[in-house]
């Protein structure tokens, strides 16, 4: 496997960087593309379609590629890899079930390679505002592989807008659906991790009501009520209440103890108004114990790329490539922090990278299991065999 990356502000920029690399005799076949909602996402498709390169794309809340960082532009991740080893999955989910989609993606590939691995994208949330539960992508995906699948990713931004969120191939585009690169993992090895370092605050509390992802209580006391509080917030102009994720849930989230024993991040996407009760991006168990929790301290950044070099020796691992997937909390949350992080990872792999802000991410924690998270940076590094 050959990559390279590149990052322009226009689809010409593209174009112009794309020729350089064709001159000079690198022959991508599939391009992983990164881009603002602001940008012309067919017009980008097409010129790489029309060059004879796949394409899988998404957009983001912010991107990245190698010492490069923007908002509103472009990047691009070009692998040179036989055809015979991956292939594009693109579902459109509008008026179907989730988890019936996730279970076919899954379905597919095992028909295609005896060990497939995962490279998923997805949209967070359509035009109208309704919002993907890539928990059950990633629990029905598992389902069908089993619970040793590898699995890496992100849920597409919008610049931080909130507007609607897409994924798209050359042919395609939507708001409500899953574009994967279903890789052979006998011929490719993958390595990655997804690390938070978003801290407990204040004692142990307990949802004492909710249903599917609505919250109404927390110690018997309204959810609502008391999360703004908590935080200061309870002052809120009516108009903004109703905007919770981008104004106070991407940044405070709830810690929230699995069956297992893990610390699940879990952010509150809105409020159900007519209910009084926190939307979270998961499903919620009652009785379940929560933290709320604030961001990390100034060491995060080191205890990143230590747990990056650490795997890496211990599998004794090179990388072709590396792809990155952070949480867009990290960038607002950690300033400058959130760069020198993907940067790090980049020195750490030596490989090409590119990457997004994302509004969820898909991956495994080191003692966890893999499943979708919040204020994480989730990594993969990729090496053909």
């Amino acid at each position: 496997m050959v990559a390279q990356s590149i990052h322009g502000n226009s689809p010409g920029e593209i174009q112009n960087k794309l020729n350089q690399y064709l001159i000079e005799g690198f022959q991508p076949t599939l391009a992983i593309v990164f881009i603002s909602i602001e940008q012309d996402t067919k017009a980008v498709a097409e010129m790489l379609h029309q060059k004879g390169i796949d394409v899988f794309g998404a957009t983001s809340g912010g991107e990245f590629c190698n010492e490069h960082q923007s908002m509103g532009e472009i990047v691009i991740l070009l692998l040179e890899l036989d055809k015979s080893k991956y292939y594009i999955s693109f579902e459109d989910v509008k008026g179907k079930d989730l988890a019936d989609v996730s279970q076919k993606i899954a379905r597919d590939a095992l028909t295609q390679f005896d060990n497939p691995a995962f490279l998923l994208c997805s949209t967070t949330l359509t035009k109208e505002g309704e919002i993907l539960n890539g928990e059950v992508l990633v629990e029905n995906i598992e389902k069908i592989i089993g619970p040793d699948v590898t699995l890496f990713g992100g849920m597409a931004g919008d610049d931080g807008k909130f507007t609607g969120t897409y994924v798209f191939n050359h042919e395609k585009s939507t708001d409500d659906g899953i574009i994967a690169v279903i890789l052979d993992k006998d011929k490719i090895d993958l390595h990655g991790m997804a690390l938070s370092g978003w801290k407990k605050i204040g004692l142990a509390r307990t949802i004492t009501k909710s249903k599917g992802r609505l919250m109404y209580s927390i110690d018997n006391q309204p959810a609502v009520d008391m999360y703004l509080k908590y935080l200061g917030n309870e002052n809120f102009l009516d108009k903004d209440k109703y905007k919770i994720f981008e104004a106070v849930g991407v940044h405070y989230p709830f810690q929230i103890q699995s069956e297992n024993g893990e610390s699940v991040m879990v952010t509150p996407m809105g409020i159900n108004k007519d209910e009084n009760a926190l939307i979270c991006e998961k499903e919620l168990k009652e009785g379940s114990t929560l933290h709320f929790s604030e961001p990390p301290d100034f060491d995060i950044v080191e205890t990143i790329l230590q747990n990056a070099s650490e795997l890496k020796n211990e599998k004794q691992a090179a990388a072709d490539a590396l792809l990155i997937f952070s949480c867009i909390g990290r960038h607002t949350a950690m300033g400058p922090m959130a760069q020198e992080e993907n940067e790090g990872l980049a020195n750490i792999w030596k490989a090409p990278m590119a990457g997004f802000y994302t509004y969820g991410e898909f991956g495994r924690s080191p003692q966890g299991k893999r499943r979708m998270h919040s204020t994480t940076c989730s990594w993969v590094a990729l090496k053909e065999k």
